[in-house]
């Protein structure tokens, strides 16, 4: 008989057990790495959003309502703007606050729209509550930027970012082009042709058929646009962010006027294209304190805040970057989660 050879025995692979939340498996100071690293999932995302919502209303004391757009995926084709249709949802979600309360936290996520629709969730938003305070995981760009500048408070986290409120405006083409950019553009243009007829020259010829091929409405468009934008963030300056700035580091107090002059000075520098150069220029917390004079708090500086609006913001990335979903408004009441039909239903 032939020498019997013993086979060789591989145990099968353990199946490991379902996942079921992934808050649970997050590895602090390296959140998500950690949830790349889960398989076996089974987690519903609304409570999990809302179990890291839980931990930041444990540190806040505070009813905490979000409006969260997926800046993350570049395949989304879905509008990420704040436009009209966030109208009705956001409506909703504030009024799904009992009445008894009358302060707030609003978690924003966005890279920018609509300054009026912002002018409409600003006309939801401060008739109900007398302490708001704007609480900034990643970016609030533009017209996002206008929202926050209507709380009594804007905390950010240090990778988080504000930016210009430079509006966009349609050109001939229909396509969206930042307000300042071409007013810039005109302004520079004008000054050169100055200087050239002064020494006896005609404009260039390039700046002739610049401004020749500008529609005067796509101008005027942009003049009454970053002139809307410079009021909203004035007004919301002077009449939310400053109401209790009462005194100076000094010791002396504030008067009305230099409330006023200072929320003035905000506004046009947030719109100056000179300064930003660019519409996507992110401004970070200490740009915001030391070229705007905007006071922001850091989430450092409230215990455990930092670590829970950490773990949110990686929570929060991990579902942008793992589904269809492109917008979120959700509070401990209320949940719509949008989602782009074209990537399909898969998350």
């Amino acid at each position: 008989m032939g020498k019997k050879h013993k086979r060789s025995f591989s145990p099968p692979a353990q199946q490991s057990r379902p996942i079921s939340s992934l808050l649970d498996n997050m590895v602090d100071g390296r959140e998500f790495e950690s949830l790349i690293k889960c398989k076996n999932l089974q987690v519903d995302m609304t409570t999990e959003i809302r179990k890291s919502l839980a931990e930041i209303r444990e540190i806040r004391k505070r009813p905490i309502v979000c409006y969260l757009a997926n800046i993350i995926k570049q395949s989304i084709h879905a509008s990420l703007s704040i436009d009209y249709a966030d109208d009705l949802p956001f409506t909703e979600m504030i009024a799904s606050i009992p009445e008894t309360e009358k302060a707030v936290d609003v978690v924003v996520v966005t890279p920018g729209g609509s300054a009026e629709q912002v002018a409409k969730f600003v006309d939801r938003l401060r008739p109900r509550f007398t302490d708001v305070a704007f609480l900034l995981p990643s970016t609030a760009m533009s017209a996002g930027t206008i929202f926050c500048l209507s709380g009594n408070e804007i905390i950010m986290h240090s990778n988080s970012f504000i930016g210009p409120i430079d509006p966009q405006v349609p050109g001939k083409d229909g396509r969206y082009v930042p307000a300042q950019a071409i007013l810039a553009l005109v302004e520079d243009i004008r000054k050169r042709g100055e200087v050239l007829i002064k020494q006896g020259q005609t404009p260039a010829w390039t700046d002739l058929q610049i401004l020749r091929q500008m529609d005067a409405k796509e101008i005027g468009n942009a003049l009454g646009a970053s002139r809307y934008s410079i009021e909203l963030a004035e007004s919301y300056l002077l009449t939310y962010k400053f109401c209790n700035w009462s005194v100076h580091n000094n010791g002396n107090p504030v008067t009305e006027n230099e409330k006023r002059k200072r929320a003035e000075e905000i506004a046009v520098r947030l719109c100056d294209h000179v300064v930003w150069k660019t519409y996507s220029r992110g401004i970070t917390r200490e740009v915001a304190w030391n070229i705007c004079k905007i006071k922001v708090l850091h989430t450092e500086s409230i215990a455990g805040l930092d670590r829970a609006i950490r773990r949110f913001w990686a929570l929060l990335y991990w579902l942008f970057d793992h589904s269809a979903v492109y917008k979120i408004f959700i509070s401990d009441n209320y949940a719509i989660f949008r989602k782009d039909s074209s990537l399909g239903t898969k998350e």
